[in-house]
């Protein structure tokens, strides 16, 4: 039967790299939900001290255990600090998250609420502007305003906010829209796999060799529309210089049989 979800302890993890800004309206979502995590780990690609001070300043108010898991900076590695961050947690369920990624007001309670052994969660998000990303916070996720901010241009994919009253759930093997910064599933399933695959260096496309790899395992992808939302907040595209080199090893993932990778989270534990 699986582990019962009501003792389910939650580890949010987000990634960050130089954007303490961000990251503090990211982690002030995830202490304003419905239902608390049971700790927020910080997986930190190598920034300045500025973000260290930051994270120190939210450790101190914070009612829920904040960790700040840090490696040096040797270009984009999130596959890598990922796997760090995920063998410091504690909890049983994981989700993962960014910290260009704010929280919709239930984002835990909806993944908990819909964590299926056998699955992962894919949540869904709302595009936000270059000029509201400024400012925006959890609180100004209401519908009405984000109406406003998308005849303003400041906002699309606003109908992933929406929470109608029966939220529509697919099940699948779809490759189409997979994103970390709104994924959960067991550590237990995490770890069957090895985690993130750290060949993969640069931006792009280590969050599906994942996937490809949890299929194998014989996970299957939960979609959640109309629940578990969160609001992507506008940056500046990341260099795509590796994208190319990462895109040959996702391909040969899928050409594999291999479940569990070789340079994955297992040294951390």
């Amino acid at each position: 039967m699986g582990i019962q979800k009501t003792y389910l302890r939650v580890s949010v993890i987000i990634s960050t790299f130089n954007r303490p800004s961000y990251l503090e309206r990211a982690v002030e979502g995830y202490l304003h939900q419905s239902m608390s995590p049971a700790e927020i780990i910080i997986a930190d690609d190598g920034s300045t001290d500025e973000t260290a001070q930051k994270i120190r300043a939210l450790q101190a108010s914070s009612p829920i255990e904040i960790r700040h898991v840090w490696h040096e900076d040797l270009g984009f590695r999130a596959a890598a600090i990922r796997n760090k961050a995920a063998a410091a947690g504690s909890g049983d369920y994981i989700i993962f998250s960014d910290d260009d990624s704010i929280p919709s007001h239930r984002l835990v309670e909806d993944h908990l609420k819909y964590a299926e052994t056998g699955c992962f969660i894919q949540g869904h998000r709302v595009l936000l502007g270059e000029d509201i990303s400024k400012t925006f916070r959890m609180d100004d996720g209401s519908l009405p305003n984000l109406l406003r901010l998308t005849v303003a241009g400041q906002a699309s994919n606003v109908i992933n906010a929406v929470r109608f009253p029966f939220p529509l759930v697919r099940k699948s093997t779809s490759m189409r829209g997979v994103r970390s910064c709104n994924m959960s599933l067991y550590r237990q399933d995490f770890l069957a796999v090895n985690g993130f695959n750290e060949d993969f260096v640069g931006w792009g496309k280590e969050d599906s060799e994942l996937v490809v790899r949890l299929y194998k395992h014989g996970l299957l992808r939960k979609d959640l529309k109309f629940r578990a939302c969160c609001f992507h907040l506008y940056h500046p595209h990341y260099s795509r210089d590796n994208l190319e080199r990462n895109i040959r090893l996702l391909e040969a993932a899928q050409q594999d049989t291999t479940v569990y990778c070789t340079n994955g989270a297992d040294k951390y534990l």
